[in-house]
């Protein structure tokens, strides 16, 4: 492994279609999701052996598996489109297995099986550590030197990242405040966590680790079954969720990330801007591939451009005037942060 870079953001920003073209790329071992997929369990405090660091990686994402379960799971979720040996129902999904992997094999089942036999024999080390292992190790079997790891709503893994991996480089991603808002509030998960947001809110928590049965019992009807093993997916498909809620959620996180960012070296930061990477596809992505430490291939770059959708931009100008005007306001707190 040559180099190590954190795509971090909103998500809904471009960013699945950027973890698409950096995989195109010969040399970028491309980590799609896989903060999102492991998530804090793959980083346990003071050292640990193989055996317990794999079952971190192994070991199912709950809320991925109660989504899956209940009817309503990710796009993003490309396991379940193609499924090998594991099912949400039955085994449970592991959480490399979910997203990470077949976003970088057509067989996602064996290369777990190889991943797994070798991380089991690794000796006692600190989180990080097993993670630039693990990280050489799919390098080595993929014949990739750069690693970029990728994954939605993914500003709050940003300090602990850098804290675990001082040498990293930073890319913040973002996309037009109401553009990106309007996703979010047509996709289940940021529709779920908008929902969750809410729950933790009424029951005055800061962590669901502080939620108690007393919690559960005062929520709503229309609430409490959000944290059941298996829930009807409409209580988050039609549940009528303000537009102002994801503009206020887009600008929470594009100043959360834009402060991150200010907070770094010159030469460990880069932004990215979503309509740039339309416009001037060649242009951003030579000086993506530059940043990352690799080269910019022509033919890497012709295939990149298209794999780009240029429908999605100004969707929110579609919305009425007057929720246009809403949605703008909501976000103008995250426009002005980034004009810093």
């Amino acid at each position: 492994m040559r180099s190590l870079t954190f795509v971090f953001g909103t998500g809904r920003s471009g960013s699945t279609a950027l973890s698409r073209i950096l995989n195109a790329h010969p040399d970028v071992l491309s980590l799609n999701e896989f903060m999102a997929s492991v998530g804090d369990a793959s980083f346990p405090g003071g050292k640990v052996g193989g055996e317990e660091f794999w079952q971190a990686l192994f070991r199912p994402a709950p809320h991925f598996e109660r989504m899956i379960r209940s009817g309503l799971p990710l796009p993003e979720f490309l396991y379940t489109r193609r499924p090998g040996r594991y099912s949400a129902r039955t085994t449970g999904i592991p959480a490399l297995s979910l997203m990470v992997l077949p976003h970088l094999t057509d067989d996602p089942d064996r290369l777990l099986d190889e991943l797994g036999a070798a991380v089991v024999r690794w000796p006692e080390r600190g989180a990080a550590e097993h993670h630039r292992a693990l990280f050489g190790l799919l390098c080595a079997r993929l014949g990739r030197t750069a690693v970029v790891e990728r994954s939605g709503y993914s500003t709050g893994w940003a300090p602990g990242l850098r804290e675990a991996f001082p040498d990293a480089k930073f890319v913040h991603m973002f996309r037009d405040g109401p553009d990106c808002a309007l996703s979010m509030s047509r996709h289940p998960g940021y529709r779920t966590i908008s929902l969750l947001r809410e729950i933790r809110t009424r029951s005055g928590i800061d962590s669901f680790a502080d939620l108690t049965p007393e919690h559960v019992r005062a929520l709503p009807p229309d609430l409490a079954p959000l944290l059941d093993e298996r829930f009807d997916p409409a209580l988050v498909r039609d549940r009528h969720i303000p537009l102002r809620t994801f503009g206020t959620l887009w600008s929470e996180l594009v100043t959360e990330g834009t402060q991150f960012l200010t907070r770094l070296p010159a030469d460990r930061r880069t932004t990215l801007a979503y309509e740039n990477l339309l416009d001037h596809p060649v242009e951003e992505l030579s000086r993506l591939a530059e940043f990352i430490g690799v080269a910019p291939l022509p033919r890497w770059l012709d295939t990149a451009s298209t794999l780009l959708d240029h429908g999605r931009r100004g969707s929110a100008l579609t919305l009425p005037a007057a929720e246009l005007a809403e949605l703008r306001d909501t976000c103008a707190p995250g426009m002005d942060a980034l004009e810093i």
